[in-house]
C-alpha cells in the first residue's frame, strides 16, 4: 500500500525571509515588487496537473493585501493553516506578543476564507524548548496543529531531540506537533523535508530519503518549499550576507522541475488528511 505524505507550502514573498531581515526593513515591504500572485499561481497550476491537494500555511500580511491568494487556494480545494501575520520567528517574541501574532493571523484567514484554521507553522520553525510557551498559546487560540519543532540542528533553528513523528508536546488531550521530515544518519537527523535542502541536494538522494521513511517506517512525510523557491527572477539582494544569498538563490532555476518529479513520484495530500488521523 503506497503511504500518502503532506504537501505544504510556506506563503511569503522573498523579502519576507528571515535570512534578509538584516538588509530589508519589514517597513519597506509595501514599496517593493511583490511576486507572491504570479508564483501562487504557477504553483496551483502544478499541483493541479499532478491531481495533489495541499496546506497552504500563509501570512496574514499576504492575506490582508492578496485575498485573491486566499480565495484560490480554497476554490482549488487545498487547505488553509496559519504562518503567523508578519513573519516574526516565535523565539523573537514574547507570550503576549506570539499571541496577538497569531491570533491576528487566524481571525484575518477565517474572515477571508469562511472556514476554520487549525494549522500553524512557525515561521523558521522557530518553536523550542526555550519557548514551549507557544505550544500553549497555540492551544488557547484555537488551532489543531503544529508544524513548527524542526528535529534537527541548525545555525537558526531546530531542536535535534525532539520526536521526528507527530507527537503531543502537552499529552493526549493536546494539540499535535507535525515536524518536518528528517531520516536519521550517522548519529544526526538529516533534514528530508524540502526547502534549502532540496535544492541543493540532488533530486534522486531527495527522493531516496523519502522513500527510506515511507517504505522502511511505514509513516507519511510532511514536505514544504515556499513561492519564491520557483522564481529565479524574483529581485536579487545584494546586500545580505554571502552565506545567505546563497541558502536563498541556490539551485532556483531547478526547482520547479525537481517539484514536478516530486508531485509524481509519491502520493500527497493535505496535512488535516495525512495527520489528523493520528
Amino acid at each position: 500500500m503506497n503511504i500518502t505524505n503532506a504537501m505544504t507550502i510556506d506563503v511569503e514573498d522573498y523579502f519576507q525571509v528571515s535570512a534578509f531581515e538584516g538588509s530589508i526593513d519589514r517597513r519597506d515591504w509595501d514599496n517593493l515588487p511583490c511576486r507572491i500572485e504570479r508564483n501562487m499561481d504557477v504553483i496551483l497550476s502544478m499541483l493541479d496537473e499532478a491531481d495533489v491537494k495541499a496546506t497552504f500555511f500563509t501570512l496574514g500580511w499576504i492575506a490582508d493585501r492578496y485575498p485573491g491568494v486566499v480565495r484560490n487556494i480554497i476554490s482549488n480545494g487545498h487547505e488553509l493553516a496559519s504562518h503567523g501575520y508578519g513573519h516574526q520567528r516565535a523565539s523573537d517574541l514574547d507570550r503576549e506578543q506570539f499571541r496577538q501574532d497569531v491570533d491576528r493571523a487566524k481571525k484575518i484567514l477565517e474572515d477571508q476564507s469562511g472556514q476554520t484554521v487549525g494549522g500553524y507553522r512557525a515561521p523558521s520553525f522557530s518553536i523550542s524548548d526555550r519557548n514551549r510557551w507557544a505550544i500553549d498559546v497555540l492551544e488557547e487560540t484555537g488551532h489543531r496543529y503544529s508544524s513548527s519543532i524542526f528535529p534537527v540542528k541548525h545555525d537558526h533553528y531546530g531542536m535535534p531531540d525532539a520526536p521526528r513523528h507527530p507527537w503531543q508536546p502537552n499529552g493526549k488531550d493536546g494539540l499535535w506537533e507535525l515536524p518536518p521530515t528528517t531520516v536519521p544518519m550517522m548519529g544526526r537527523n538529516l533534514p528530508a523535508a524540502g526547502g534549502g535542502w532540496f535544492r541543493l541536494m540532488p533530486y534522486g538522494l531527495s527522493r531516496w530519503l523519502i522513500n527510506q521513511v515511507n517504505t522502511k517506517e511505514q509513516s507519511p512525510c510532511m514536505f514544504y518549499f515556499h513561492p519564491w523557491e520557483i522564481d529565479p527572477d524574483q529581485p536579487r539582494q545584494r546586500g545580505a550576507r554571502l552565506k545567505s544569498r546563497f541558502r536563498h538563490y541556490v539551485n532556483l532555476k531547478h526547482m520547479q522541475g525537481k517539484l514536478q518529479h516530486l508531485l509524481n513520484d509519491f502520493e500527497w495530500d493535505r496535512v488535516d488528511r495525512v495527520f489528523l488521523n493520528y
